[in-house]
């Protein structure tokens, strides 16, 4: 697997995954709907797939030694690694913001805080489950496979952020930056973090089943 994840980032990598690593400042920007800046990840490994297509990267994957469920677990490692590292290079602008006290709050959806991070994991998670299932049915179908993950994402997303308009408990208690509050949001980052790590795990045993019974 070492060998295949240095396949991975030598030759599959996409540039634009290291553009959109540094948009995580975005968390600065001041009355922005944040998930967003996650979804760029998204487009990354979006680009990523797409390049692989282009460059028959599966067809000279599986000339080497390895088993299917390999060329899966390869990308997906890969996948979470970036998502997770945009996460975490968002961190701290996230935390920066919160210390500018003249800024007012997010008016255009849920502030910086930990609960924004849970929603964004489930976001996340979503688009890998999505994504991937259909990917693996399918490699030469990527655009659409990611045409609908990003469907769902939006979906998703708006609905998140309506709930810091619509729902009054959200609206007080979730967001916001209060250290009050804080027990709320933190559940709902490890809620997040678990919904994450489930759905991604679910479509990654999808996409072997499916990719394994591939004729290529």
């Amino acid at each position: 697997m070492k060998n295949m994840l240095y396949k991975e980032f030598r030759l599959a990598m996409h540039p634009t995954a290291f553009l959109f690593m540094a948009l995580a400042v975005m968390m600065l920007i001041p009355n922005y709907p944040y998930y967003v800046t996650f979804f760029y990840m998204t487009l990354a490994i979006f680009f990523i797939c797409l390049g692989g297509r282009e460059n028959h990267d599966i067809f000279y994957t599986m000339t080497l030694p390895v088993a299917k469920s390999s060329v899966v677990s390869a990308r997906f490692i890969m996948a979470v690694i970036l998502e997770i590292t945009q996460i975490i290079l968002a961190l701290p602008f996230a935390i920066l913001r919160s210390t500018f006290k003249s800024v007012p709050p997010n008016q255009a959806g849920m502030d910086a805080n930990a609960a924004m991070f849970g929603i964004s994991f489930v976001l996340l998670g979503l688009f890998n489950f999505v994504f991937f299932t259909k990917y693996y049915k399918d490699p030469d179908k990527v655009g659409k496979a990611f045409a609908v993950s990003s469907i769902i994402y939006f979906a998703a997303m708006l609905i998140a952020e309506a709930c810091s308009f619509a729902i009054p408990f959200v609206h007080e208690h979730i967001d916001n930056t209060l250290s009050a509050d804080m027990p709320y949001r933190l559940v709902i980052l490890a809620a997040g973090i678990v919904i994450y790590a489930v759905l991604t795990l679910v479509s990654y045993k999808k996409s072997v089943k499916s990719f394994c019974a591939l004729d290529l």
